[in-house]
This record gives structure tokens, C-alpha cells and sequence, in this order.
């Protein structure tokens, strides 16, 4: 199982994003390798509004119907947003978000070690990072 971050989903979309070509290939492997690819609520929602504030609501539209029903999505429960709050709070880290805390508790509750990311956030929390 491979978790797919906010950075993947918006770099597949953006055709003038550095990272276009490497997710648009990996993101095809990926599918040609039949792997489970799951994200979370909270992911979905940061990758529509970055994609909706920079590519417009027809790429939104696009991420809706063609990526995520290829996705298995990880719905945060209240206290799994309580414990993601205090690890926020806890890090103190400024660069990292809700949203990368998020994914860092959801992989690590479902025991997943690789993620499609050009994030080097979570290289430094000990993930493989794809591509």
C-alpha cells in the first residue's frame, strides 16, 4: 500500500509544475502495478483547494472523477484529530502542517512506509519516498 500526498496530486495536474513528467510517470506505474494507493480526508481537501485556487475548478472537477475513485480514502475521526492537533503543537515545527501530520499518523496507523510525495517532510519523519 502506498499513501499519496497533496504534492503528487497536484504535480499530475499541473502540466508547469517541475515535478509534472516524474508524477505523471509514477502515478501510471503505479496503476500498471495494480498497488493500493491511499490518502486522507484531510489530503483531499488540501489538494482541491491548491488546485482549485491554481488550475481552476475543471482540474478539480478532473481530480474527482478520474483520480479519486482509483483511491482508498482514510476518513480522520475526531480523535485522531485531537492526537494530530497535539503532535502539531508538539513538533514545533512551523513547516509542518496539520495536513503533513495527517498523513505521517495515517501511514503510520495503518503500517504504511511508502508515500508519493515531493515533500522532503516526510523523508525526515523516516518514510520511503516515491518517485
Amino acid at each position: 500500500m502506498i499513501f499519496v500526498d497533496s504534492s503528487a496530486f497536484f504535480a499530475i495536474f499541473s502540466s508547469g509544475d517541475i515535478n509534472h513528467r516524474r508524477a505523471d510517470a509514477c502515478m501510471r506505474k503505479l496503476w500498471r502495478e495494480d498497488q493500493i494507493l491511499l490518502t486522507n480526508n484531510y489530503v483531499i481537501v488540501e489538494s482541491m483547494a491548491i488546485i482549485q485556487n491554481r488550475l481552476g475548478l475543471e482540474k478539480v472537477r478532473d481530480f474527482q472523477e478520474k483520480i479519486l475513485p482509483l483511491i482508498e480514502i482514510e476518513w480522520i475521526d475526531e480523535s485522531q484529530h485531537a492526537a494530530i492537533v497535539n503532535r502539531v503543537l508538539t513538533t514545533n515545527r512551523r513547516r509542518v502542517s496539520l495536513v503533513d501530520c495527517s498523513a505521517f499518523e495515517t501511514m503510520r496507523a495503518r503500517g504504511i512506509e511508502t508515500v508519493f510525495t515531493f515533500d522532503e517532510h516526510f523523508r525526515d519523519e523516516g518514510f520511503t519516498v516515491i518517485p
